[in-house]
Parts: structure tokens; sequence; C-alpha cells
């Protein structure tokens, strides 16, 4: 059957970028039953969207090359889209047969990067990130988190750059103050996300708590299959990185520790990041480039980021 409104969306190439936009994808997936999609990304970013519900095609660029657009253009040329949604802002997009095209523009400096995806599609409301996940991810997640039925506490304590790593014993105490006696999620199971780079906090959080109490599944789960995990969890606690984008898009509430990262831009959204004594221009006088082998993240207490993870707790229990 011909596709009767088909959509064509072109995600950005790196894939926290493309997880802080695809509020705008979800939009168009809920608002526009008719609609199907054929969905571009890079090797990073691609598989996030390989659960939208009527997804024609998924197509993965290899690279950033003329050779790669060129091949691009082979595949999707032939299509009149009824709507092309180019949040790479390129020039292939002008040139494809359309009703209507969106595409965006240059990056506005102070602006949250979800406001921003919202603009380019005008939309009044700002969609928050959501990524699908399919019943056969889910079930995957699943049987990897035993189900007893307790609230669970999602951790993603690894990160690429040092500069972003809060020190993995004060994870563990905001854990077991979380999970432990009298705490908001008491008698509740950790989980630890991320890559192999978790490893070692995951074990500090581990150690602090019954071995039975925590799941370690960092290395274990592809990006899509996270966000199944992280949708059952209460509530994710991690730093400026992917899998705190993960959480938010998974619908999980957030408390982020943040240092040396710019909230106002890559905060997490209807979350709560929190600071440490010093602003990201005071980061940036020591290490202008936000570059260097530098633990910045040591001045963020625990009982920060606890009071903020209490707060949030208490505020879903008395709205929800």
């Amino acid at each position: 059957m011909a596709s009767r409104f088909p959509i064509l969306y072109i995600a950005e190439a790196d894939a926290s970028d493309a997880i802080l936009s695809s509020g705008v994808l979800a939009y168009l997936v809920e608002a526009m039953p008719q609609a199907t999609f054929t969905v571009v990304g890079s090797p990073k970013s691609a598989p996030l969207f390989a659960d939208t519900p009527r997804l024609d095609r998924l197509i993965v660029l290899e690279r950033d090359s003329r050779l790669d657009w060129l091949g691009l253009w082979n595949k999707v040329r032939e299509t009149r889209w009824g709507l092309v949604v180019d949040m790479r802002g390129t020039t292939l997009s002008a040139k494809l047969k359309r009703q209507k095209r969106a595409v965006r523009g240059a990056w506005e400096a102070g602006v949250h990067a979800v406001e921003q995806a919202a603009r380019v599609l005008q939309l009044e409301e700002v969609p928050a990130p959501k990524l699908f996940v399919s019943e056969a991810t889910q079930a995957k997640a699943d049987a990897l988190i035993p189900g007893e039925g307790v609230p669970i506490l999602a951790i993603g304590p690894g990160a690429d750059w040092m500069g972003k790593v809060w020190p993995s014993e004060r994870y563990a105490k905001v854990a077991v103050a979380l999970v432990g006696d009298g705490g908001p999620l008491e008698g509740g199971r950790v989980i630890v996300v991320g890559d192999d780079n978790a490893r070692e906090a995951a074990h500090v959080v581990r150690l602090s708590l019954p071995r039975n109490r925590v799941t370690e599944l960092q290395g274990r789960l592809s990006r899509l299959e996270t966000v199944a995990a992280l949708s059952r969890a209460a509530l994710y606690v991690g730093a400026d990185t992917i899998w705190t984008d993960l959480a938010v898009a998974s619908g999980a509430p957030v408390v982020a520790a943040f240092g040396p990262s710019d909230e106002i831009e890559h905060g997490p959204w209807g979350g709560i990041a929190v600071r440490g004594p010093r602003s990201v221009e005071e980061y940036r006088k020591i290490d202008p480039n936000l570059n260097q082998a530098i633990l910045h993240m040591n001045d963020l207490p625990a009982d920060r980021v606890l009071k903020a993870a209490t707060k949030l707790l208490a505020e879903r229990a008395t709205s929800g």
C-alpha cells in the first residue's frame, strides 16, 4: 500500500543531539497517524530510532563524505515527500521533492537544545525528548532486571571525559540514602547503566549495598534497550552524559550532577540539574576548551544531589 504521507526525518549525527531533538519526531508520530517515516542517522544516532512506529526505512549514513550524501540522495530522491525535517541543516533537503520542508537553523546560544529543536517545526509547545521502544526491546531489558515489584533507582556513573565524572563513592552515598532504611525508595533495587567505563563506579555502588539489591547493566544493553530499562525507574541519577539524555527520553525522573557543562543549553529536560559552587564560566577560566584531564566535579557534594533527588521524588509522589 502506498504511503499516504511520507515523512523524511534527517537526524543529527551526534547521538546526544539526536536524543535531545527526538521529541520533534515523536510529536509527528503522535500528531499524524496517517504518516509513515524514513529516518536518516549516523551509525551512532540511527539505532536510536529503530523502534519508531510506522517506520518505512532506517538509513544509516556511515560517514559525512560527499560520496555518502550522494548515496543518500539516490535512496530518497524518487519519493515525493509530504514533509522533510532536516535536523542537520543540509543542502540536500532543499533539493528533494516535497510538500513542506522544515530545516534547523544556526545554533542559538543560551537556548536549550530541546527548545531549539521545537522551533524547527515552529511548535508553540515544546515536546520533551522521547524515544520509542518496541515490545521486543522492552522484553530484552526486562529480562535482565529482577521483577520483584520494588522501586528502581537507576544510576549512570560513567562519562567519556573525566571532567564530567562525579566521584563514584558519592553515587554510592546517594543510592544508600535513597533505597536504604527510611529512604524514599526504601527496599528498592539499583540498576547501573552505561558503557564498560562505568564498571569501576558500578562496583563501588554494588559494594555499598547488599549484593542482591544491585543489578549491573553497564555494557550489556544497547542504547535503545537502555531506554527500555530506564523507563522502569522511579528515579535516575547521573552526570552530563548520553545516559542522562537516554533517561530523559525514557520518561524517568532525572537528577543530573553538573559542573563544567551548561545546564541552560543541555540540562535534563523536565528534570533537575545540580551544580557545585562554580559556574560554567569559572570552569572555562581553568579549562578553556573543557578537555583537560581535570576532575572538575569533586566540589559537588553528595548531600546536594541527594536533597534534589528527595525533593523530586516527593513532588512526583504528591502529583502522581
